[in-house]
């Protein structure tokens, strides 16, 4: 191996930081060693918090409990969701995330079987704690829950797989307690293109997925837009005779060439459907630094390793080298609040919620966003710049509540 040939491990260096769009500078600020912040919510924020509902529509406990079980009824040691960090943040409505790797598609009754053991997970979860938790399935049980002060449990469906091509499989569904359906997840799917996959089989929807769309309305299953391409977006807002939702995407004013993420003119035609997005708060999703981070530091360490061998003491020391001097960029409270101002500079403040993916992003959140607990660093930061009470009411929750009624209405006239 020819040793003579040094490397530079700083990426700014490398020219990363022009790649991003940042200066040296700018990088190194970035770089987890500067600018960390504490967040101290007033007692105000706190009220407001306590006080409202606060729905998320996305969180992955169900997926991270299957891989790595914890009692969630009590505090836990890892995760970023709990029964006591949630009532510390005023968390009321978890939608729980029955996730459904894409890759278990390849394989007939993987995705369904899957999906009926999470979804029995968090029954057991409300059976085992129900002065804690209950499940929830329509927004009165939800308003009747919050009342009690237990936590309600709703589930979503992340990739619509589990259908199997059969709408008997959308009822079952429905009767065990899915509220939204996201029609695909990181490969396309026999409903719809994923944004992820570069095989645009369907160009959008597939036949099944526009028959899906509208049993989905007629059922009372909200459909969420989060992770489908470009096309299938607008297919579904085109087909749907309700409002839609993104459960768990940013915005793509910030991360540049990243289809998952919504452009400004979708926003406007989820505006116009009368839909939400819900924020996502994973650093990937909310700055192009961390956006592009993965790619490039990956780039460096497949260079490493095909210089001095990928299992070599050499290469495992020069790689811990540079993950040491370019640390995770994370984003920060306040660019997870300009996500939401731009939403509500350009359509206005009744389109926007919260789609926090806590369990779902790994150890991606950002600074001020680390829990469940953290929902009032949130109403803070927004409080600072201006929203008032009754705008941080529709983001926490009367948003999401207005287009869940509107799904419920629709169906039980239908």
């Amino acid at each position: 191996m020819n040793k003579s040939v040094t490397f530079t491990y700083s990426l700014a260096a490398l020219g990363v930081a022009s790649f991003l769009g940042l200066s040296a500078s700018s990088a190194l600020a970035h770089d987890g060693k500067e600018g960390h912040k504490h967040y101290t919510a007033s007692a105000k924020a706190h009220q407001i918090a306590q006080q409202n509902l606060i729905i998320d529509t996305h969180i992955d406990v169900p997926y991270r409990l299957k891989k790595d079980w914890e009692d969630v009824t009590k505090a836990t040691a890892r995760g970023d969701f709990d029964y006591p960090r949630a009532k510390a943040g005023g968390l009321n409505v978890p939608f729980m995330s029955i996730y459904i790797p894409a890759n278990l598609e390849r394989t007939p009754g993987a995705s369904y079987q899957l999906a009926h053991e999470l979804i029995d997970s968090m029954e057991a979860l409300a059976y085992r704690a129900p002065g804690k938790f209950a499940l929830a399935a329509s927004v009165d049980q939800v308003m009747q829950q919050q009342e009690r002060g237990v936590i309600s449990i709703a589930m979503g469906m992340e990739n619509g797989s589990p259908i199997e091509g059969d709408l008997n499989n959308l009822v079952k569904f429905y009767n065990r307690g899915i509220r939204y359906i996201t029609l695909a997840h990181s490969e396309s799917n026999h409903i719809a293109d994923s944004s992820y996959d570069i095989r645009k089989q369907w160009n959008g929807l597939s036949p099944f997925g526009k028959e899906l769309v509208t049993a989905m309305n007629e059922i009372g299953v909200m459909i969420d837009i989060s992770h489908v391409s470009d096309d299938a977006f607008w297919q579904t807002i085109e087909l749907s005779k309700v409002p839609v939702i993104a459960s768990h995407s940013s915005l793509r004013k910030y991360t540049p060439g990243f289809e998952r993420n919504m452009s400004d003119d979708m926003i406007k035609a989820l505006a116009e459907n009368g839909g939400v997005i819900m924020i996502n708060f994973g650093s990937s999703f909310v700055t192009q630094q961390a956006n592009r981070y993965g790619a490039m530091i990956r780039g460096q360490i497949e260079k490493v390793q095909e210089q001095y061998g990928a299992d070599s003491d050499e290469a495992k020391q020069r790689i811990a080298e540079l993950r040491a001097k370019n640390p995770y960029p994370f984003a920060t409270l306040e660019q997870v609040l300009d996500h939401i101002d731009h939403v509500k500079n350009l359509v206005g403040i009744d389109y926007i919620g919260i789609g926090s993916d806590y369990d779902g992003v790994g150890d991606s959140l950002p600074e001020g966003l680390k829990d469940v607990s953290s929902y009032p660093n949130l109403v803070q930061g927004l409080l600072d710049r201006g929203y008032s009470e009754a705008d941080i009411e529709k983001i926490l929750y009367k948003n999401f509540v207005r287009v869940w009624r509107e799904v419920e209405a629709y169906a039980a006239a239908n």
